[in-house]
């Protein structure tokens, strides 16, 4: 356990971690935006005033791609029995003519360069004179701030210092999170874990490890993931570590697998293929779950009687571990107690202190992607 939150069994390696301490009180001493948003003394570039006029409304929908816009998927699926609000995330370009007819949006319409071509396509073909509208975009002369000023939307300035994929918790994830009805104050779980020995020993650990298994050409982190909620956190994970951390012929490969329906397919690969795999094993508590029904019953199924559907997943989660454990598969386990802010806000600062710390052990800039500009401006050469 690193937190009161959330029970975590670390992987079964002692490295050596001098050189990570040592990049993490370097990390811990600059002058970092990514860092500071998720602090409690981050500054947020809207006031509550601007969200009055959008608080009362139903129907939100999210434009974005990439890090604009999963972290704010992750809030909305991972605490949605809190938010009684209706949200609705453009995330992909989908050709679909009959979407959204007759209603009335209050669109949030973020890309932090104002440019994403698709986050312009799709904000073209599905804001109606009559929505409200958001932008947040940096502030600079870009195509979304000038749509924004034709439109007289409210325009949220995104910080230039944080990039998408470590930006959820700026105003970018923390607008949206408000206007669901959540306090943003709650994620914000950064300040008390710096000061935990536990989380930071388990952080620095898993550092370790990771360039342990890098080194030993392991370069597959597979998510074995229980809990339908949290999909979205590890497709923000995915893009968090692939995006950070693939470049100059390094990185490593984030795999999302599903359980338990993954059981009946890559679990066989993963328990007796190639060997080049580690694993981090997600599961989030739920005290209210379906119940089976004992009277339907059969005699040789009785084991399953007085369950729920949490109680078998839990059962096939830890049966899995077991098997693990006896094949010697490298692997780590996240069990949340609570699903709540709090608890999102602790993983979110996890993954992201533990992405930089290893890219800067792995002597990579985890902040840029300079490869993923070559496809966007290739796109734009074949449309002109």
């Amino acid at each position: 356990m690193f937190t009161s939150r959330i029970n975590f069994e670390n992987f079964k390696l002692k490295k050596n971690k001098t050189l990570i301490n040592k990049n993490l009180k370097i990390l811990l001493n600059e002058n970092n935006e990514i860092l500071r948003s998720l602090s409690i003394n981050y500054k947020n570039s809207y006031n509550k005033e601007i969200l009055k006029k959008f608080k009362k409304n139903s129907n939100f929908r999210i434009f974005g791609m990439g890090g604009s816009i999963l972290g704010t998927q992750t809030i909305y699926e991972f605490l949605k029995k809190k938010i009684k609000k209706n949200f609705t995330f453009i995330d992909n370009l989908q050709i679909n003519e009959n979407r959204f007819q007759n209603k009335k949006f209050t669109n949030i319409v973020v890309s932090k360069s104002g440019n994403t071509i698709e986050t312009i396509v799709n904000s073209n073909v599905y804001i109606k004179k009559k929505d409200n509208n958001i932008f947040i975009t940096e502030d600079k002369k870009n195509y979304l701030s000038l749509i924004a000023k034709k439109l007289k939307a409210e325009i949220i300035h995104h910080n230039n210092f944080i990039g998408g994929r470590y930006a959820v918790l700026s105003e970018v994830g923390m607008l949206p999170a408000e206007l669901m009805g959540l306090n943003p104050k709650y994620f914000k779980q950064f300040n008390s874990l710096i000061k935990n020995k536990n989380f930071l020993n388990e952080l620095t650990a898993s550092v370790a490890s990771i360039l342990h298994f890098i080194k030993n050409k392991k370069y597959n982190s597979v998510i074995i993931n229980y809990d339908e909620k949290s999909e979205n956190l590890f497709k923000w994970y995915q893009q968090l570590v692939a995006e950070s951390l693939g470049k100059e012929k390094k990185g490593i490969l984030p795999i999302i697998s599903n359980m338990p329906k993954d059981n009946h397919s890559v679990m066989q690969l993963y328990l007796d293929g190639f060997q080049n795999n580690f694993f981090t094993f997600f599961y989030v508590n739920e005290k209210k779950s379906q119940k089976i029904n004992n009277k339907q019953l059969l005699k040789n199924y009785e084991f399953l009687k007085n369950k729920n559907i949490s109680n078998v997943i839990y059962a096939q989660k830890k049966a899995t571990e077991n098997v693990f454990k006896k094949k010697k598969i490298p692997f780590r386990s996240f069990e949340i107690i609570k699903r709540d802010e709090k608890s999102l806000g602790e993983l979110f600062c996890f993954f992201m202190l533990e992405t930089i710390l290893l890219g800067k052990c792995l002597n990579l800039n985890p902040y840029n992607q300079p490869a993923v500009e070559l496809i966007k401006k290739e796109t734009k050469k074949i449309l002109i």
